[in-house]
């Protein structure tokens, strides 16, 4: 049962800093109101993005914002170790022991200035992790109070089955979008509805506006279309098309473009047309359904 309401699309912070954007404290706290007035409440971040580092800079930037900690939710992954001068490590690997996992969300809440996670997130499949393990880490810190829900990200559906007869699983972030459907066609999110997991979907976009090639090409003079229709921006009817999906997919919007954050919104708001929706992934997918 979620203890946590996230908001219906959520702001990815992996971007905002020294990775991409390299926002500073005032630039960062001004990101963060301006998600909250569009009702963007829940932020996704990750230990390793900025190389260890982003998860403090949004900390301070939280701090100086003086926003009260139950008007916004965090999530936070943990479990990949990168090679970075900011960890001792000599390969990229993974790391699940009870141990390591707690250690490391007690580090993301230091970094976050906060005393709780709304959500845990792993944020890879290790070969060698251990579900009994991962559940007592879980168990503790929820008992802990240090964080209210739990789940996976990039797990396929028997490693998710795998930590589920563990412990409660209530999400599972994948990569979706109308250029990367799989978890729709392959059962993931069968599975997900089955379980009463959500889903979310990192990089919703896809590489509509990324790349150039007949997939793409096709989407784009789409869209064309579909944005004189419904009078809303592209990025707008990508996320419609993956919010109209039954598993009630949460979208992970990593823009710091302050006019497309104010506009996220109306994807929500918007309900696409059943053939829309079927053109959008036909003209994916560059033939018509069976």
């Amino acid at each position: 049962m979620n203890k946590t309401k996230l908001s219906p699309i959520v702001a990815g912070v992996m971007n905002w800093g020294i990775w991409d954007k390299n926002l500073n404290t005032k630039e960062m706290e001004n990101m963060i109101n301006v998600c909250l007035e569009n009702k963007i409440t829940t932020f996704d971040h990750a230990d390793i993005y900025g190389d260890y580092t982003t998860e403090a800079d949004f900390g301070k930037a939280f701090t100086a914002s003086k926003i009260a900690r139950e008007k916004m939710q965090l999530i936070s992954k943990c479990g990949i170790q990168m090679v970075t001068e900011n960890r001792n490590n000599t390969i990229k690997h993974y790391e699940y022991s009870k141990e390591y996992i707690i250690w490391s969300v007690e580090n993301s809440l230091k970094n976050l200035q906060t005393d709780y996670l709304d959500v845990l997130l792993l944020h890879r499949p290790s070969p060698l992790m251990q579900a009994d393990e991962i559940a007592e880490a879980v168990l503790k810190l929820k008992s802990d109070g240090k964080i209210n829900d739990f789940g996976l990200s990039n797990f396929t559906s028997s490693q998710t089955e795998l930590i589920r007869q563990k412990t409660e699983v209530l999400y599972n972030q994948v990569q979706f979008s109308a250029t990367s459907f799989e978890p729709m066609v392959d059962g993931s999110f069968d599975y997900m509805q089955t379980n009463k997991i959500r889903p979310m979907s990192w990089n919703p976009l896809g590489s509509v506006f990324r790349e150039d090639i007949p997939q793409t090409r096709r989407l784009k003079k789409l869209l064309a279309t579909l944005v004189s229709k419904y009078h809303l921006g592209s990025d707008s009817i990508l996320l419609s098309w993956i919010l109209k999906h039954p598993a009630q997919v949460i979208p992970i919007a990593g823009t710091v473009n302050v006019a497309r954050i104010q506009s996220l919104m109306k994807a929500v708001e918007l309900e696409l047309d059943n053939e829309d929706w079927f053109a959008i992934w036909t003209a994916s997918m560059g033939d018509d359904v069976a």
